[in-house]
């Protein structure tokens, strides 16, 4: 986990960038920002690292599969070894940025790039490389008091640092396998939101248990709401049962046994063999390695349980949700050809 308590801003550089395409500028400044007193340095510090608290990392790549030549590694390293090369590195972060920044939705904006230290990532301390986009203005109104004892008000426009819209944080952790690497971004999985990761950082997923956890949990999920259905009748019910099984599994263990997840959840030997051949074909598809066993993240559970739906629609009248026992739910056909649900239960709560 990330621990920002100590953490302090030690440089701080900012760059207005344009949209290439659409004709605009990149301005770059000419030293680092000026910063005039310790409550704005720690206000900046806290705004920009309060979004990062994830344990989902990433790591440098390239096109050709060498993190040693993706130039915001090489960029990345040179401050990192040498504080003095801070600003002019950052000049050079901006115009890559600028230069990616091609596809004509993509909005102009602020970029600022920062150095923190007395970072803790899982209990081990160090400093970080900053990178924030802020891509929209908030307005802000400003009461002010005038000499006759009058009020002024007045509409400002400016970044609300509680929002930026893309941003990560490069770790001096892990140089030889493309450092570590938190990210933040906002915009969605529209083809103009993928410069931030695909174009201008170039990462992908630390293999770790986390990306295992969530990898697992989705080929999941995907199978018994994607793929099980064409194979096997089963009611909505059963499917949801499915994966509330799947999850549950998930919460209530420390170790993920690949076998043993396949007995508890899909019992079945013909379920399991057709959700085996789905493993396969995902992880080919999608190059993810398989692993049999792992350490379970109970932060990818908790990330990934946001996205296992356990409710069963009926019409637009409504909604059932299904958190247990699926045999107390029982689904049959009236002599009017009415579709229906019987339920059963203890007491209302």
């Amino acid at each position: 986990m990330i621990n920002t308590l100590q953490a302090q801003l030690s440089h701080f550089s900012a760059h207005t960038l344009g949209n290439k395409t659409n004709g605009e500028d990149l301005i770059a400044s000419r030293a680092e920002l000026e910063l005039p007193n310790e409550d704005l340095r720690t206000q900046l510090t806290t705004s920009f690292l309060g979004a990062f608290n994830s344990a989902e990392y990433y790591q440098f790549t390239s096109t050709d599969g060498d993190f040693r030549h993706n130039p915001m590694f090489q960029w990345t390293k040179e401050i990192f070894d040498s504080a003095n090369q801070f600003h002019m590195k950052s000049v050079s972060i901006a115009k890559h940025l600028y230069e990616v920044s091609v596809h004509p939705l993509i909005k102009s904006g602020d970029l600022f790039v920062a150095m923190f230290s007395n970072i803790q990532i899982d209990g081990t301390q160090t400093e970080a490389l900053g990178i924030f986009k802020s891509e929209n203005k908030s307005s802000v109104l400003k009461l002010t008091t005038k000499k006759d004892g009058r009020f002024e008000v007045n509409i400002q426009s400016g970044i609300n640092l509680e929002k930026l819209d893309k941003g990560c944080l490069i770790y001096n952790l892990d140089e030889d396998k493309g450092y570590r690497l938190s990210i933040l971004d906002r915009s969605g999985k529209s083809s103009d939101a993928q410069y931030w990761r695909e174009l201008f950082l170039r990462v992908e997923p630390v293999k770790d248990e986390f990306q295992a956890t969530r990898n697992i949990l989705d080929i999941a999920r995907h199978f018994v709401v994607d793929q099980i259905g064409d194979e096997f009748e089963l009611s909505k019910a059963d499917q949801i049962d499915y994966l509330n099984k799947s999850i549950g599994y998930f919460k209530k263990k420390d170790e993920f046994n690949q076998k043993e997840f396949e007995k508890e959840v899909f019992e079945d030997p013909e379920v399991i063999k057709s959700f085996r051949k789905f493993d396969k074909d995902f992880r080919e598809q999608f190059s993810i390695d398989r692993e049999d066993g792992f350490s379970i993240s109970a932060e990818a559970v908790k990330k990934q349980s946001r996205v296992f739906k356990s409710v069963l629609k009926l019409d637009k009248n409504f909604h059932i949700y299904i958190h247990g026992d699926k045999e107390l739910i029982e689904r049959g056909v009236d002599k009017d050809g009415r579709k229906y649900y019987k339920i059963y239960y203890k007491q209302e709560l």
